[in-house]
């Protein structure tokens, strides 16, 4: 025979009490229905946990050791049941998303204020990396949602509907001259190109824009982030290719300059992404849900 929960809180309760009436009255319950489910549990767990008394009960040396276990069990279910009722009202809980540095400055940013602002409570837990670790850790469950390059194909993953984001070309003051005119792609080749490291899937983007114009590139300097590339533009030592929304901010205050090339580059494309078998946590839900809107 196995014990079940509800002989537990009948034991629970007349332990407390002492008394079988009063557990049957705190239980809404019978008193020969506490006395059954007590006899249920003794037999169950082959030991006689109270001992009968003329006016009420009293735990024996089994009851007592258990009752310390059952007395935890409980409290620890209370707390699981309090913290569920605190996610369920947005009192409790954590939001984990992946992004790439662009995606987070010109589309997430926002997002995430305002989510911050309604569900205050909610901790958010963000890091920027590139597409393929973010695809890594919401495989690993890591991750709650991750913000993502397109196109994307992995068969556990599954994407939302895509944004655009557009890309220029800029360089600083000192080549103030390049951008005066439309710049050919021969042209284009010839000048000192300011790239992300290899393997990133902007250097990739970039890479299969200038080859499918038939140009091989060779990077010039191969750096870390946007930042640095808008930084190492800006000072001079090349051309740099980055979301416009990224470098708006320079370009309007005469920084960096956006050349006017005869092949405009291609938007990039990017979605939300999120395990194909996993339900959404109740904060990335709400947040989902706050997009949507």
């Amino acid at each position: 025979m196995i014990a079940n929960m509800e002989w537990y809180r009948v034991f629970l309760q007349a332990a407390e009490t002492a008394n079988l009436t009063k557990a049957a009255q705190s239980l809404h319950m019978t008193q020969p229905s506490v006395s059954y489910a007590i006899k249920q549990l003794e037999e169950a767990l082959g030991v006689v946990l109270f001992d009968r008394l003329s006016k009420g009960v009293r735990l024996t040396s089994e009851g007592q050791a258990l009752y310390r276990y059952i007395r935890h069990a409980f409290t620890e279910l209370d707390s699981a049941e309090h913290h569920m009722k605190q996610l369920k009202q947005y009192e409790e809980g954590r939001l984990r998303i992946g992004a790439n540095g662009a995606i987070i400055k010109d589309f997430l940013l926002p997002s995430l204020d305002a989510f911050h602002a309604r569900y205050p409570a909610i901790r958010i837990q963000l890091s920027q990396e590139r597409t393929s670790r973010i695809v890594e850790r919401l495989k690993e469950g890591s991750l709650d949602l991750g913000f993502v390059h397109l196109p994307l194909e992995d068969e556990e993953i599954k994407v939302g509907a895509s944004h655009a984001s557009p890309y220029c070309a800029v360089v600083g003051k000192v080549h103030a001259d390049w951008a005066k005119e439309p710049l050919s792609m021969g042209r284009l080749a010839e000048l000192p190109l300011l790239m992300l490291s290899p393997g990133s899937s902007t250097r990739l983007f970039i890479e299969s824009w200038l080859r499918s114009h038939g140009i091989e590139a060779e990077a010039d300097f191969e750096l870390s982030s946007l930042e640095m590339l808008a930084e190492f533009a800006e000072r001079g030592y090349g051309v740099a290719f980055v979301p416009k929304a990224f470098i708006a901010s320079r370009v309007a205050s005469g920084s960096l300059l956006e050349l006017n090339t005869q092949v405009p580059l291609p938007a990039r494309h990017f979605g939300m992404a999120s395990r194909k078998d996993s339900a959404p946590s109740l904060s990335a839900k709400a947040f989902i849900e706050m997009l949507d809107h």
